[in-house]
């Protein structure tokens, strides 16, 4: 633990020294590579996964999808930037914890604290109005294929990355819990929305956000608008198994 710590507070430190300029090209290669990772990761599991399919066939591949996937990437690579700016002004501050037990309880705290958020986000995105203009071209993937997670209207990519860095602003966050968390993050919403179930069905019992549970907000757009939990669902009377 103390060395991949150290590791990444060295990085830290070398990226401290970058330019803005710099700081822009690491964040479009950052974000790209994200980006390539999450369809290789899709793509994978669909090869190797024989679970039966929760609907008969993948979303059609579009260029639009295409083409608005790579305007999310953007979104992403600006909302780094506005990291970069707070944590240059020291308004967000990482902390110097190597503790696994302190790391796991930030990464928790963080999960749970972005599930309510992005629940409250989602629901929201959910009134008629807001809808046609923000959440509509998302839930046109009735069934999803590899870009349907990155199929997002720039507006809802900037509030789901500022809700974070919000988040990171107001408490003293370790750099491996950020970094955990935002690995947690990418792979959670490329499983989510995938069309074979990943986990086993008992996960359904201990309130986690299952590939299936995603799958059936996509059928059902008045239900399930948690990401990595059903908890909040549940709680406020919108879960639908």
């Amino acid at each position: 633990m103390d060395n991949i710590t150290d590791t990444l507070h060295h990085y830290i430190h070398l990226l401290a020294q970058f330019s803005w300029l710099e700081w822009i090209i690491f964040s479009l290669i950052v974000n790209i590579l994200l980006f390539l990772f999450s369809i290789l990761l899709f793509l994978f599991i669909e090869k190797t996964c024989h679970k039966k399919t929760l609907q008969p066939t993948n979303h059609p591949i579009y260029k639009t999808d295409f083409l608005i996937s790579l305007l999310t990437i953007i979104c992403n690579a600006f909302v780094m930037l506005i990291g970069v700016v707070l944590w240059k002004n020291n308004l967000i501050v990482l902390n110097e914890s190597k503790s696994l037990f302190s790391v796991a309880l930030e990464c928790i705290g963080l999960l749970i604290l972005m599930d309510l958020f992005m629940y409250i986000f989602h629901y929201l995105a959910h009134i008629p109005f807001i809808y046609k203009i923000l959440h509509r071209k998302h839930h046109e993937h009735t069934s999803t294929n590899f870009l349907s997670l990155f199929v997002l209207h720039p507006f809802e990519t900037l509030g789901f990355g500022l809700m974070m860095i919000s988040l990171f602003s107001f408490y003293d966050f370790s750099i491996l819990s950020i970094v955990l968390y935002l690995t947690i993050n990418l792979i959670w919403g490329t499983i989510g929305h995938l069309n074979r179930e990943f986990f086993p069905s008992s996960f359904d019992l201990f309130f986690v956000g299952t590939t299936k549970f995603h799958n059936q907000h996509h059928l059902y757009e008045n239900k399930n608008f948690g990401f990595y939990t059903s908890i909040w669902d549940r709680i406020f009377g919108t879960y639908k198994a």
